[in-house]
């Protein structure tokens, strides 16, 4: 690792790159990825770790939004850059590691300039500890990716992090098969082996069928999850190497529940730590004590007013705070669902936010006179709730959760319920607009018994694969943007009517665009 990375920052070195410039990277999980932005960060150039999957307008935005002076791509994903490269409105340098013949197609050939560069540590003055190491972007659910600004300095605190609170031994093996472009595969899992030693397994494609196995080859004793891996795990069938692996933890976050209690029964896991946190944000909070369902606890012995992180209440229909007559944010009570919200302390490395490369995007997420006068807040954009012991638990994003019926719907929970009834892989509920009044005489199916009436589906969508992001969660942003309108969607569609859901015809459609159809 290190004379590759001191290859890769010879070479960038001798190409002019220095202090503050900016390279993305375009690559498949593998270990020459750390290696390359390792040495990149070496010269204090910020690596921009672009998803892998990205094409055309998000690839443009991705490259742009980061004014990007380079970029890496390995040789199977040289295409994507080609494709958008003219219409980029700076100059890029292209690098291409592996594949053939990269400079046949344009593309700088860094396994040549590799193998000439030198193995010595290059001799610049290095990043300092406050300087930007990388910009790890959004998942994308809900648009655009947003390029959000990781230091050193917070590298350093997420890797710390991880490894005295899950109490990661130095002869803990992890396994490691998230993109290596988000921050729960690319730090959390090459964290505490870059700053303390631990080895880590490196996989390039999640498999739920291969995990246990990849884990009992390599002698694994920490396993990573994010999303809906868990529940792809668990459909799996039953097979040998589900109880003789040496996992003794289980990290991530996304842990559905309902599968909870079946996964660690099943799998014979000591330890599921169930993280909540966002990549930009300052609201990080763990489950070390298996509750199942919890994402955190805020000790109830504690005096609110010395917790720099708490549950404020909002309008849920514009997500705006709802403030006492000081004009102070207001905590929730138990039971209460509100927005998490973290205090910004510029001076103090765990409350501070260094938000996004976009600063704009970065002031949209911070609100002032929260707790006192004067004071900032980092606003997470999730709905948590807590219960009485402290316990918190995720309820909803606030760009999901959508109001039916004068009721707040949270999605997760609707998801969750249906999947379980149904049997389905996945299921993505999400509001759509309907411009009339409809009747709430709602009976079918299993829906009844497990949801009230304001929660159950109106229309079904029926796809054959969930579009998803890199780290598992459902784009359901073009999902909502299709609507239900069957002239636009071409899967088959479903619509509420009595007792059963029947075809949605576009006779039907017109029909409840014209309030002529009751239920």
């Amino acid at each position: 690792v290190e004379e590759f990375s001191n290859r890769v920052a010879n070479v960038f070195l001798a190409a002019g790159y220095s202090k503050g410039d900016v390279v993305g990277l375009i690559m498949g999980s593998c270990p020459e990825y750390v290696c390359i932005w390792l040495g990149l960060a070496k010269l204090g150039v910020i690596t921009a770790l672009i998803n892998s999957n990205l094409r055309n307008q998000p690839l443009i935005h991705s490259l742009s939004v980061a004014k990007t002076k380079g970029v890496i791509v390995s040789g199977e994903m040289s295409s994507g850059v080609r494709e958008i490269v003219n219409f980029l409105d700076f100059p890029l340098d292209q690098y291409q590691l592996g594949g053939e013949q990269p400079e046949a197609i344009g593309m700088k050939n860094l396994n040549l300039l590799l193998a000439s560069a030198s193995t010595s540590s290059p001799d610049v003055d290095g990043p300092g500890y406050k300087d930007n190491a990388l910009y790890i972007y959004t998942s994308g659910t809900t648009g655009m990716p947003k390029a959000a600004v990781i230091p050193h300095s917070r590298y350093l605190l997420m890797t710390i992090a991880v490894k005295h609170l899950l109490a990661i031994c130095p002869d803990d093996i992890i396994y490691n098969p998230l993109p290596l472009y988000h921050s729960a595969g690319g730090v959390v899992g090459t964290g505490p082996p870059l700053v303390f030693g631990n080895s880590v397994v490196i996989r390039s494609k999640f498999s739920a069928s291969a995990y246990w196995k990849d884990c009992i080859k390599y002698n694994c004793t920490v396993g990573q999850y994010v999303g809906e891996m868990c529940r792809y795990i668990m459909a799996v069938p039953h097979q040998p190497e589900d109880t003789s692996h040496r996992i003794r933890i289980m990290v991530g976050n996304g842990m559905r529940p309902t599968i909870w209690k079946e996964f660690i029964e099943r799998f014979k896991i000591q330890q599921v730590t169930e993280l909540y946190g966002s990549t930009e944000g300052n609201v990080n909070i763990v489950n070390l004590d298996n509750k199942i369902g919890a994402v955190g606890c805020i000790p109830q012995c504690v005096p609110k007013s010395f917790l720099p992180i708490g549950l404020i209440r909002v309008n849920l229909n514009t997500n705006e705070p709802i403030r006492d007559k000081r004009g102070l944010c207001i905590r929730t009570d138990p039971g209460e669902p509100g927005m998490f919200v973290g205090l910004i302390a510029s001076s103090n490395a765990i409350r501070d936010f260094h938000g996004y490369v976009n600063k704009k995007e970065s002031s949209r997420k911070i609100i002032h006179n929260v707790f006192k006068k004067g004071d900032r807040a980092f606003v997470s954009g999730d709905l948590l709730v807590v219960d009485e012991y402290g316990y918190i638990y995720f309820k909803d994003r606030t760009g999901d959760t959508f109001r039916w019926k004068g009721e707040n719907v949270a999605t997760a929970e609707v998801e969750s319920i249906i999947i379980n009834l149904i049997g389905l892989k996945d299921a993505a509920v999400y509001g759509v607009q309907v411009n009339i009044q409809l009747l709430t005489q709602f009976q079918s199916l299993h829906f009844d018994k497990t949801l009230p009436p304001y929660a159950r589906p109106i229309f079904i969508r029926v796809l054959q694969k969930m579009n998803m992001t890199g780290t598992f969660k459902i784009k359901k942003t073009e999902l909502q943007e299709d609507g239900f309108d069957p002239f636009k969607v071409k899967d088959k569609l479903y619509f509420r009517s009595g007792k059963e859901y029947v075809p949605l015809t576009s006779q039907l459609y017109e029909d409840i665009l014209k309030g002529l159809l009751r239920v």
